[in-house]
C-alpha cells in the first residue's frame, strides 16, 4: 500500500485514543498497515500516560506517515485542542472530533491517504454543539458531495462471518417504516452490488433480502409490505441480472447454514442487520460505508465512556477496520 490510512480521533473523551495507541503498539506483531492519527497530539500523550504506556509520537505531514510508522505513532495535528478527560466530554469534544473527520476526508479526496478509518464519535455530544446529521455515515456523505450532488451512503457491517446492510439507518423504527420504499431498496442494493464487485472483488454477489414483518409477512396475514414494497424491488434488481432472492423471514436468515448461501444480507432497518452481526462478531465487526468516492471503515462499537482511559478497551474492531481499509484500498476502482 503506497499511501497511509487516515485515522480520525473520534470522541476525545472516549476510547478512540486508547484503541489507537493499543493498535499501534501491536503494529509489528500484527503487521498493521501504516496509518496516521488526526487530532491534538497532546490528547494522545495524556492518554498514553493514563494507560501507563511509553509512546513515541511524531508530528508529521500525511505523506511522511509511512516513513515514521515503524518507530513512532504518526500524528497530523488538526490545530484543534482537545482537553476532555477520559469519560468526560467537554466543550472541545465536538469541534475536535469534526475537524478530524473533515481533515481525513480532505486527505483521502486529495490522494494523500488511501482510505479513511474513523474512531467512534458520541452523537449526543455533537448534537449539543449543533451537529445536524443522524450519524457519521450521513456526515461523510455531505463531505463527499461534489457539483451539488450528495452521494447516497450505504452502511455495511462486515465480518468474516456475516456482511449485512440496513436499508434504513439511523432513524427511529417509526421513521424507518415511513422511509422504506421500493426505490430506496433498489438504489441501496445497486450500490451494494457495485461495491461488492469493484472493492470486495466478488464477481457475482449473492444477495439475500429480508422481509419487514415477522415471517416475511406470512403471505400477507402479518403484513403486506413484502408484497407491495420489497418483492417489487427484488424483481427490478433480478431483471438487471442480479443474483438476489427474497423477501426472506429475518428470523431464519442468520444461522450458519443460511449464511453460506449469500455474500450479503440486505435488511430493512438498523437492528435487523446489526443485532445478528454484533452477536456473531462483536469484537471484530467493521462498519464500512459504501457509495462514497473514498473508502471508509470504522470499528463497530461506540465510545465506551465508562472504560475510557482504564486500559480495558479492546482494539480488535479497530484493527479489523484498519486491515479491511488497507485491503479495499488495493482494489479501489479508478
Amino acid at each position: 500500500m503506497a499511501k497511509p490510512l487516515a485515522l480520525t480521533s473520534g470522541e476525545p473523551a472516549g476510547i478512540g485514543p486508547d484503541i489507537t495507541i493499543k493498535a499501534w503498539l501491536r503494529r509489528d506483531e500484527l503487521k498493521l498497515p501504516p496509518f496516521y492519527w488526526l487530532g491534538d497530539p497532546g490528547l494522545l500523550a495524556r492518554r498514553a500516560k493514563s494507560l501507563g504506556v511509553q509512546l513515541k509520537l511524531a508530528e508529521i505531514r500525511a505523506h511522511q506517515a509511512c516513513d515514521v510508522f515503524a518507530d513512532a505513532l504518526p500524528v497530523v495535528a488538526t490545530g484543534q485542542a482537545a482537553t476532555a478527560q477520559p469519560g468526560k466530554p467537554d466543550g472541545t469534544s465536538a469541534e475536535a472530533a469534526m475537524s478530524s473527520i473533515r481533515k481525513a476526508v480532505d486527505d483521502a479526496t486529495a490522494g494523500r491517504a488511501s482510505a479513511v478509518v474513523t474512531n467512534p464519535i458520541a452523537k449526543s455530544v455533537l448534537y449539543r454543539a449543533g451537529f445536524r446529521h443522524p450519524g457519521h455515515t450521513e456526515y461523510l456523505a455531505e463531505l463527499a458531495a461534489t457539483g451539488g450532488r450528495t452521494p447516497q451512503p450505504v452502511m455495511m457491517l462486515w465480518s468474516a462471518a456475516l456482511a449485512a446492510v440496513p436499508v434504513t439507518i439511523h432513524v427511529s423504527l417509526r421513521e424507518a417504516l415511513a422511509q422504506l420504499s421500493t426505490d430506496l431498496i433498489v438504489t441501496t442494493v445497486r450500490i451494494v452490488a457495485s461495491d461488492l464487485k469493484t472493492r470486495f472483488l466478488i464477481a457475482n454477489p449473492r444477495l439475500a433480502v429480508s422481509g419487514l414483518n415477522p415471517h416475511a409477512g406470512e403471505e400477507g396475514s402479518l403484513g403486506t409490505d413484502e408484497e407491495t414494497i420489497v418483492a417489487p424491488a427484488i424483481e427490478i434488481l433480478r431483471s438487471e441480472g442480479m443474483n438476489i432472492r427474497g423477501p426472506l423471514p429475518a428470523d431464519t436468515m442468520f444461522h450458519e447454514t443460511a449464511r453460506r448461501t449469500y455474500d450479503c444480507a440486505i435488511c430493512m432497518y438498523h437492528d435487523q442487520a446489526l443485532i445478528p452481526i454484533k452477536t456473531l462478531a462483536f469484537e471484530d465487526a467493521v462498519n464500512v460505508t459504501l457509495g462514497l468516492p473514498f473508502i471508509r471503515t470504522s470499528p463497530d462499537h461506540g465510545t465506551a465512556f465508562d472504560i475510557a482511559g482504564s486500559g480495558k478497551a479492546n482494539p480488535s474492531s479497530l484493527i479489523a477496520a484498519l486491515r479491511l481499509a488497507a485491503r479495499l484500498a488495493t482494489t479501489q476502482p479508478a
